[in-house]
């Protein structure tokens, strides 16, 4: 009898001391694929576990309920990973809820269902978000004209913009690329969508689209963009109602004075902003600084902002990483010049010397919008027809990282945010 008491003692006492938790280490030095650890974590919560983001703490680290098939996963996948005890990480989470420690533990609950808004025909590597996702394994559907059209964003929590011109100049790309083969079939394509969309116009089908879109994050839709999808987005809310597309374009002339016709009151992010007249030049307009900037690839960096993590959790969220300091990148969209942002805006991203922001969140109604300049954070200088990133060779990308913040931060349960 007393050896069965003192062995049930035993199991009881070891229990503290067995493998409650998976740990996913986020630090430079300690995860070898940071990619592919928000995987693991959106796979978890797929299957009900629970988990934790610990934020400011290993690089950004995560906390997942202990599960034979996440530690699989982590094998396959290529994921660090630590299993440790239900008393090591209560000694972690009292850490981190010290005053003196700029860290959080923020709950994760739910997996947030995934939709980007892209052609159809697009192949993966055409859009970064498309192609981490798909390294990182987190399922995501494709959605179009259509499909928004038909309020099917109702069905998902996360929306993300490929690199599209809602303004419906088919990319500004008619100076350059107007006889190219690929450009007279997208414009022939787009018509031919807008046609049986019940539209005249590509541009009017776009502002329709973005109108909906607009509607999703109001309700409380979380919404990303990137690169071209950014401005021209918030383009296309200021002229709603006002024709800013030449006839090459859209069959007719601009209306006059379009630029006084703008309403900076429908965006997003940016205000003041000037058009670009001129239908050949491959630009929207005074937002982007792609030409504006003078800085060398191997200088061209930029700087993600501390906040609070115990009171800003959102915009700390969106930052977390294993560096501060990350390779900038350009796009047809590069960055956004800071005299066109919103002082209502977050700038979680930016270049001081150059007084360009690169990656910027903000609120509408009840829901919110993250803002990435740039076209693919490992192609420095991404030009149309060249080859696809292997984002096996950059499985630690922090510029890939800020992407997958945006994927995985609507499944947190957050705090009031400090006014």
């Amino acid at each position: 009898m007393k050896k069965y008491i003192f062995l049930l003692s035993f199991i009881l006492f070891s229990k503290s001391l067995w493998a409650s938790f998976i740990y996913l280490p986020m630090s430079h030095d300690n995860q070898k694929n940071h990619l592919k650890a928000y995987g693991i974590v959106y796979y978890a919560l797929q299957n009900g576990l629970k988990a934790k983001w610990l934020l400011n703490y290993d690089g950004g680290a995560f906390l997942i309920e202990n599960n034979e098939a996440v530690v699989n996963e982590c094998k396959i996948r290529g994921v660090s990973y630590q299993e440790i005890s239900d008393a090591k990480s209560q000694l972690i989470l009292e850490e981190i809820s010290s005053p003196s420690k700029n860290q959080e533990a923020v709950t994760l609950e739910k997996a947030p269902k995934i939709a980007v808004y892209s052609p159809k025909d697009k192949m993966p590597w055409d859009d970064a978000v498309t192609m981490v996702l798909t390294y990182a394994e987190i399922p995501f559907d494709v959605v179009y004209d259509e499909e928004v059209l038909n309020d099917k964003l109702l069905l998902y929590e996360w929306l993300h913009l490929h690199h599209e011109d809602f303004t419906g100049q088919y990319g500004r790309f008619y100076g350059a690329f107007r006889t190219a083969p690929w450009y007279i079939q997208q414009k022939k394509d787009a018509e031919a969508l807008a046609t049986k969309l019940g539209y005249s116009k590509v541009s009017e089908a776009k502002r329709d689209v973005t109108l909906k879109i607009r509607d999703y994050v109001v309700g409380g839709g979380f919404m990303f963009a990137m690169c071209s999808a950014t401005d021209s987005f918030d383009i296309a809310l200021a002229a709603d109602g006002v024709d800013i597309c030449e006839a090459m374009f859209d069959g007719d002339p601009s209306e006059p004075n379009y630029q006084s016709k703008l309403n900076f009151n429908k965006t997003f992010a940016f205000s003041d902003f000037e058009l670009i007249r001129n239908p050949t030049t491959y630009e929207f307009s005074s937002i982007d600084m792609t030409r504006k900037r003078r800085i060398r690839q191997e200088s061209d960096y930029f700087v993600l902002k501390e906040f609070s993590a115990k009171w800003d959790q959102v915009p700390t969220m969106l930052c977390q990483n294993h560096t501060q300091v990350v390779k900038a990148f350009m796009g047809q969209t590069t960055s956004f010049d800071r005299r066109n942002v919103k002082s209502t805006v977050m700038v979680l991203g930016e270049n001081t010397t150059n007084s360009e922001a690169r990656y910027i969140h903000g609120t509408k109604g009840k829901g919110m919008f993250t803002f990435y300049g740039g076209h693919d954070p490992e192609d420095y200088r991404h030009r149309v027809g060249d080859p696809k990133t292997e984002l096996d060779l950059h499985p630690t990308s922090p510029g890939y990282r800020l992407i997958l913040n945006n994927v995985l931060f609507p499944a947190a349960k957050k705090k009031k945010q400090k006014t």
